[in-house]
């Protein structure tokens, strides 16, 4: 594969013979004189392992980086030049490059990070490029949008009509301005539809069908944030340090819930912004950015660009040109944002660096909290890890020195941290149906008479985790995963969490018969949500829940209303855990705090202690005292302990003590390959056939074929295999040399998962 880094002039103003065969590089015996100096080879997003060689027609000069349209069969497709072509096919039997795409070319450091990822991901590149190219709108010609501007002779005309408040405003503004979309203008001049149509009417107005350029604001850096402590300025002047000398580092921002880790950053998104480069924010949820571009328009008097799978497609289009051509300064988005093509990056920020949401499953599976560390080296830029929480690897890291670390150890305006107790189901037991204890039921009380609010935490969704009939014990389960189907009672639907899968409740039940026999076990939030107006009707509740408010406006809409004092109690899973500001907030109540202990997951516990932590942060962050009650019907659990006593860093330092004794990460190297399929036989015999040809060297373990906890999924049979390594050694090439030793069918697929964060 060419180097991305090689910018040679690509030229070529001979004539252009006929097209020959396909696209696709490779030997050809009978190849005549190959000329590497006119062809191309051209990375398309699809997953394909290198690129194809195209020729370069005449009197078009090509550069590495540029977008061009190629065919590929019968059809068109866009990609990338990455370099002259590999010359394994003559000339003659090449196609055409078909043209240009009028695009700002991907930089060398944008196809430098591809081919990383790739390699280290065992990822065919042009998988990786497809995530670059994730807008596939940005590479067609802009559509045409109907403008109003004013007509040439639009003063003498105005003249002659008669002359309001409204149209004037319109004449002024368009006066001003050289043409805007309709929408605009009627925002702008404060009018409705009808005055413009009326002076189009008139004839004061034309209108014409242009390609909308951006008006993009840009975010002021110069405005005054709020006066920060003293920990926050000094953590706040080494992270501006950074973005000014514009060097490559890894700072972490360790700070309680409340310490004011936003605003430390935000001074050194302004440096940037200062600078004029820009900046990318990550978050692991859509849910938190409802708050955090509030805070950022207040600070910066402008919002940033969105990125996330809630942006429609024509946004996502300007939103890509806009990066390319650097005009967009700020962009804060879902793990995807990583891939856009910045002009000019200055710094890299992930907030909540240690939630699991940065992990991507499906697909080219990476983790971009370490692909956005990457990013920053090959950039040159500073990279800033906030959490309260940090992951053992951030944490192992900074520790030793290897990353700078950055402590804000108290909450900001000297609010205290909350109270954390724990309280015993084994004494204090919930009523038969019921899920909350009986201590607990009295905080909720005092806490609502006082006209404070309450957060009820419970990270499952819908009502009820398993549905099973009364009469012969039968489980509902998903046709197409070996996994229970949870009801949903506010929707009436029972749904697979994994497939999406959904069907009504059953009258009947299909084993035995029974009618009305169904009967939901354990609790989700809904089923919470249940009890607790059963017990204060008069209390105003809300279920925040991914299932119930999808997108980021229903979520906006939730939270605005939980800071205007119009919910009471809200319940809810993760998406109420993390990153949310809610001042009148003093009662966080963990309903089921040793969800998720069980298992045998490798970071079982450490996910668990940072969502309780996370959790608990969300109370008293104002001038009122917050407590948070954790209930378990195992106290003594040194997670659930740790919480109660506060003592973070002697846990995190146990877990690292654990996880150096059994070789496992961060002081060791994970890889799993995940084998489906549709027929169970076929996938045992290519897992067994893996396991025979597993890597022999010394350090290094493979366990497996298993069948993973869903050992169906989406209606394929799954295996699972897992290397354990050394810290040393290269993981990513022993796989790879692995997985090419067997020859796997074409109903099977492999999948490659680098430092897996999930085993299910």
């Amino acid at each position: 594969m060419h180097s991305p880094a090689d910018s040679k002039l690509i030229d070529s103003q001979s004539p252009s013979p006929e097209q020959g065969g396909k696209a696709q590089g490779g030997s050809d015996a009978g190849a005549a004189a190959v000329d590497k100096a006119r062809t191309v080879s051209v990375l398309l997003p699809l997953p394909l392992p290198e690129p194809y060689d195209y020729r370069v027609p005449a009197g078009l000069a090509l550069e590495p980086g540029q977008f061009v349209a190629v065919p590929l069969g019968r059809r068109e497709a866009v990609g990338v030049v990455w370099g002259t072509g590999h010359g394994q096919v003559a000339t003659e039997k090449l196609r055409d490059v078909i043209g240009l795409v009028d695009v700002a070319p991907m930089r060398a450091a944008m196809r430098a990070l591809i081919e990383w990822v790739a390699q280290y991901t065992v990822t065919p590149c042009g998988a990786v490029l497809r995530m670059a190219m994730s807008s596939a709108s940005a590479f067609q010609p802009p559509r045409l949008q109907p403008v109003y501007r004013l007509a040439d002779d639009a003063r003498l005309r105005l003249a002659e009509i008669k002359t309001t408040a409204a149209r004037q405003r319109v004449v002024d503004l368009l006066a001003a301005a050289p043409a805007l979309p309709l929408a605009d203008l009627m925002r702008e001049a404060g009018v409705g539809g009808g005055v413009v149509k009326g002076l189009v009417a008139a004839g004061l107005i034309a209108v014409e069908q242009r390609a909308l350029v951006s008006r993009r604001p840009v975010p002021d850096p110069h405005t005054q944030g709020p006066q920060l402590g003293e920990s926050q300025a000094e953590a706040a002047r080494v992270l501006v340090e950074g973005v000014r000398q514009r060097r490559f580092a890894v700072n972490l921002l360790d700070g309680v819930p409340g310490a004011g880790k936003t605003e430390v950053y935000f001074e050194a998104v302004a440096e940037a912004l200062r600078l004029g480069s820009q900046v990318l924010v990550l978050l692991p949820e859509i849910a938190l950015s409802a708050q955090w571009l509030e805070r950022f328009a207040r600070r910066f008097g402008a919002r940033p660009v969105e990125w996330h799978s809630d942006v429609g497609s024509t946004e996502r289009r300007q939103a890509w040109r806009d990066v390319a051509d650097g005009s967009a300064k700020v962009v804060v988005g879902a793990r995807s944002a990583l891939f856009l093509p910045f002009r000019e990056l200055a710094l890299i920020v992930l907030d909540e660096e240690h939630d699991q949401s940065f992990k991507q499953e499906d697909g080219v599976i990476y983790n971009a909290r370490d692909m956005a560390i990457v990013r920053g080296r090959i950039e040159a830029c500073p990279v800033v890890l906030c959490s309260a929480t940090p992951s053992l690897e951030s944490w192992n890291n900074a520790t030793s020195g290897r990353y700078g670390l950055l402590r804000l150890p108290q909450r900001h305006a000297g609010a205290d941290m909350p109270r954390i107790a724990r309280i015993d189901l084994r004494r204090d037991p919930p009523p038969r149906g019921r899920f909350l204890a009986g201590a607990v039921r009295q905080s909720i009380a005092d806490t609502l008479e006082a006209g404070e609010q309450v957060l009820l935490f419970l990270n499952r969704r819908g009502y009820a985790p398993l549905t099973l009939c009364r009469s012969c014990g039968h489980r509902l389960e998903c046709p197409n995963c070996r996994a229970w189907l949870v009801e949903h009672r506010f929707r009436q639907r029972l749904i697979c969490h994994h497939c999406g899968h959904d069907r009504p409740l059953p009258r009947a039940c299909p084993a035995c018969q029974a009618s009305d026999s169904f009967v939901a076990c354990g609790p989700g939030v809904e089923r919470v949500a249940e009890e607790l107006q059963s017990l204060f009707p008069q209390a105003r509740t809300a279920v925040f829940s991914s299932d119930l408010v999808s997108g980021r406006f229903a979520a906006q809409d939730l939270i605005e209303r939980i800071e205007r004092g119009e919910i009471d109690v809200l319940i809810g899973t993760q998406m109420a855990a993390k990153g949310h500001h809610f001042p009148n907030l003093t009662l966080v109540v963990v309903v089921d705090a040793d969800l998720g202990l069980s298992g045998g997951d490798l970071r079982a516990g450490e996910r668990t202690f940072q969502l309780l932590y996370q959790v608990a942060g969300r109370a008293g962050r104002a001038e009122r005292p917050g407590r948070a009650l954790l209930q378990s019907w195992d106290p003594n659990h040194r997670v659930i302990a740790a919480l109660a006593s506060g003592e973070r860093d002697r846990f995190l330092e146990a877990e690292l003590i654990e996880r150096e004794a059994a070789g496992m990460p961060p002081f060791g190297r994970l890889a799993a390959l995940i084998i489906s399929g549709a027929e169970e036989a076929l996938v045992d015999r290519v897992a067994g056939e893996l396991a025979r040809q597993a890597p022999r060297h010394d350090g290094v373990r493979v366990w497996g074929p298993v069948s993973p906890p869903l050992a169906v999924l989406r209606g394929r049979f799954r295996r699972r295999l897992l290397l354990v390594a050394g810290r040393g050694l290269n993981v990513s090439q022993m796989v790879r040399s692995w997985i090419e030793t067997v020859s796997v069918p074409a109903a099977i697929r492999v999948q490659v998962d680098i430092d897996p964060y999930s085993f299910f």
